[in-house]
């Protein structure tokens, strides 16, 4: 989608639709509503008036202009209470209004920001939070078909302002806004892409041009080197795959790492998880292609943070591997020693996240960071506990805690803090090694027994950990989250950077 700025009046403008606003309970619009009601003889309040138009958030009424303007229709789209008014109600108000836009095929859109105004938002983080909204939901997952596909989308999105002062604010708001929503399409793209195509090598490859591109320092270990440092946690899972494995490293702002705090990221990155051994049922095996949706996040993430040019050194630390069977494959009861020599037991090949990310977060360490956050698509279990609600958070550290939940706050990534009680150390107590992947067949605490697998193998550094395995593929579209791969995380991460002085 393209995204153009004007300035002018947005009964003037040529689109396909134009989009206007308005809060529940008002019942004479004002501003460029209020203008657009008068241009189509009062339409808007005579539907206010029968309830077809109430202003509740999402809502949309489509009218048609019959020649009294440049666009043939016009949407109206509510933004709810005004005293609840917040930039995630601007985000879903732009989404539904861009939703119901391409049900009508419109190919081009012209519109006010939402909540600048009468709702009094900073025109910066308005039209952020429009063009990220737009962008995010008229998303269309990548495809490999033998003819074009016509599926409706809008290719132009014009930002209407009549206020010529308030033109560079809004342009700077809508940078932001595009430069977070296409770094989450980029995690998306990757996480949508079929497996025999997005393999560890491939992703490495996007992970290469995507540095190149946006000046991210970057480095790829090779297996030989992994196994020199003693990552045989992380190689054990991909011995069973004739894929070879990558463990990608991202910075921005290497050259000032003395000088910043350094925060580094770390992300899931299988490529395809049949569960080894510990083999998956069928039914729904296919979507673990999706199971690398936290490397995907982290490439998204140090996309946005290199184009933002934020003021840290950000690391991201990919592990990237297939769980895959053959001759090599690990097995329930193996054991393997990790770069920190500590021991783990193999009892489910199927908890495999968890050991890759063992070796990654032990690498993590040299960095002396302020902190380590990592994410994963690691648990069925958090979908049980939390529903399509939101992620779940483990970690010890409330410093680190209040700045996550203060970034979901602000972005309606919603989090929900899990418990970590020592207690849980006694599940994964192992008679053969240090600690055991698994609980099973006892399948208690499946979400804090694994971060306390995870804690197992940090160094001495604030760490926490997001739990996404609910959150990174939508079974039902909501705003902003179109059916399929979500990238829930980007715009949690790139919020919580963005405020990290403060």
């Amino acid at each position: 989608m393209q995204i153009a700025i004007q300035s002018g009046n947005i009964l003037e403008t040529e689109a396909d639709i134009i989009i206007v606003n308005l809060f529940e309970g008002v019942t004479r619009p004002g501003g460029a509503t209020g203008a657009v009601d008068e241009a189509l003889d009062g339409q808007i309040r005579q539907l206010i008036e029968l309830g077809d138009c109430s202003g509740k958030l999402g809502d949309t009424t489509l009218f048609y202009s019959l020649g009294k303007l440049p666009a043939p229709r016009v949407l109206v789209v509510g933004l709810g209470n005004a005293s609840e008014f917040d930039g995630n109600k601007a985000r879903i108000a732009a989404a539904k209004a861009i939703r119901a836009a391409k049900k009508a095929k419109a190919r081009t859109v012209a519109t006010i920001t939402h909540g600048a105004g009468i709702g009094g938002m900073d025109p910066i983080e308005a039209a952020q939070a429009l063009v990220e909204a737009s962008l995010l939901e008229n998303y269309e997952m990548p495809a490999e078909r033998s003819q074009e596909h016509d599926q409706p989308h809008i290719e132009k999105l014009t930002i209407v302002e009549f206020n010529p002062d308030n033109m560079p604010l809004l342009e700077t708001g809508a940078q932001i806004g595009q430069i977070i929503a296409e770094s989450a399409i980029f995690a998306r793209d990757l996480a949508a892409t079929p497996s025999n195509i997005a393999t560890p090598s491939y992703i490495a490859k996007k992970a290469t041009e995507m540095a190149e591109e946006v000046g991210l320092d970057i480095r790829i270990m090779e297996r030989e080197e992994m196994e020199a440092l003693g990552m045989n946690i992380l190689l054990a899972v991909a011995k069973g795959s004739d894929e070879p494995p990558k463990f990608v490293i991202l910075e921005h702002n290497k050259g000032r790492a003395e000088e910043l705090p350094t925060i580094v990221l770390v992300g899931k990155g299988v490529t395809f998880d049949t569960g080894g051994y510990s083999l998956k049922r069928t039914q729904g095996m296919w979507k673990m292609k999706y199971d690398m949706s936290g490397a995907g996040n982290v490439l998204g993430i140090l996309r946005a943070v290199a184009l933002l040019d934020l003021p840290l050194h950000v690391v991201g630390l990919t592990p990237l591997v297939e769980n895959m069977i053959n001759g090599h494959a690990q097995k329930p009861g193996d054991v393997y020693r990790g770069m920190t020599g500590k021991t783990m037991e193999v009892i489910s090949t199927d908890a495999e996240g968890r050991m890759i990310l063992a070796d990654a977060l032990a690498y993590a360490g040299r960095y002396n960071p302020d902190a380590v956050i990592d994410q994963a698509t690691l648990t069925g279990a958090i979908s049980v506990a939390l529903g399509q609600q939101a992620a779940g958070l483990f970690t010890e550290e409330e410093e680190l805690k209040t700045r996550l939940l203060a970034a979901a706050e602000v972005t309606g990534e919603r989090l929900w803090p899990m418990p970590m009680y020592d207690e849980y150390k006694d599940y994964i107590k192992s008679d053969f090694a240090d600690v055991k992947n698994s609980t099973s067949p006892n399948r208690a605490a499946g979400v804090s027994t694994s971060a306390k697998f995870l804690q197992h193998f940090i160094e001495d550094y604030p760490w926490a950990h997001l739990d996404i395995a609910n959150m990174s593929w939508t079974e039902k579209p909501r705003p902003m989250y179109p059916k399929g791969a979500a990238a829930f995380g980007v715009r949690l991460l790139v919020q919580m950077l963005r405020d990290w002085d403060e």
